[in-house]
């Protein structure tokens, strides 16, 4: 038996990379009957007598999985925003940011099509993402054809497994274009009629990219807080955790309660004002469905 890790999914059969080779393997029945789908990303144990006849036996404990993009043991979201088309959000990014802090991965911002701005919109851009860039968040930027300095991506990729995701027709496939030019990925342009763009990735593969993988997916297609308690949006905000051992309730959820230490830290400038308010909607979100359930 050999180790690898999954690289790709298609059709039933999954593709394990094991050093330079790509062994193309089944899973065991074993796998279906407890209802246990391989992913993407997971590190296998497998069996195989040739290059395209293996069968995985094993799966190692994951560290996180995603349900869309279905791929496990992920360490950082490269989350893709255009300036314009369709507009920049932050309400949207804060959605992204909060699932990717509940599964423990690494954000990278990339804000593309910056060159579809005028200087005002730029500038005034460019103040919105100091917000996240005081929280501790590394934000890039992009024109619309290639990054400005594509080279600057390349180390926040070394040795980790990364999603790219965000919103159709932000630049995702123009993005790993502009990398790695030799990947020659399908992009689509963006429909004018819907606002955004349609999903030109159709299976989740790894890819090689300067010592480091990533997964070129149709991103999230729900950002709904259904399995999210309340405590756990709280701690998805990294400017509250922080602040949280001095709040004055442990179980303080930063909204009405009597010494609280973020309320005293947004009325100081200290925490942002459009944050603040998105935590409370996801929060009321949370709280309504509860209430449905």
């Amino acid at each position: 038996m050999a180790k690898g890790m999954i690289v790709k999914a298609l059709a039933g059969f999954y593709y394990v990379q094991d050093g330079d080779e790509v062994v193309q393997c089944r899973a065991r029945g074993v796998f279906r009957k407890r209802k246990i789908t391989p992913l993407v990303g997971d590190h296998v144990t497998y069996e195989a007598e040739n290059s395209t006849d293996g069968y995985i036996m094993e799966l190692e404990e994951r560290k996180n999985q995603l349900v869309r993009p279905p791929v496990a043991n992920v360490d950082q979201a490269i989350l893709v925003f255009s300036a314009r088309e369709p507009l920049f959000s932050g309400l949207l990014l804060d959605r992204f940011l909060v699932h990717i802090e509940a599964n423990e991965i690494e954000p990278l911002i990339i804000i593309s099509k910056t060159d579809l701005l005028t200087s005002t919109e730029r500038e005034a851009l460019k103040l919105e993402a100091e917000t996240y860039e005081k929280i501790g968040y590394q934000v890039l930027y992009t024109s619309t054809e290639q990054m400005d300095d594509p080279l600057a991506l390349l180390p926040n990729l070394k040795n980790k497994v990364s999603v790219v995701a965000g919103q159709s027709g932000v630049g995702k496939s123009s993005l790993l274009n502009a990398i790695a030019p030799s990947l020659t990925i399908e992009t689509n342009e963006i429909s004018n009629s819907l606002g955004r763009g349609k999903h030109t990735t159709r299976h989740v593969e790894l890819l090689q990219i300067h010592n480091g993988l990533i997964a070129d997916t149709p991103g999230f297609s729900s950002l709904e807080f259904m399995d999210m308690e309340a405590i756990e949006l709280r701690d998805c905000f990294p400017e509250f955790l922080s602040r949280v051992n001095e709040c004055k309730f442990r179980g303080c959820l930063h909204v009405v309660e009597p010494g609280c230490a973020v309320i005293e830290a947004l009325d100081a400038g200290e925490i942002a004002e459009g944050r603040y308010q998105h935590y409370k909607q996801f929060l009321s979100e949370i709280q309504s469905q509860k209430r449905r359930y």
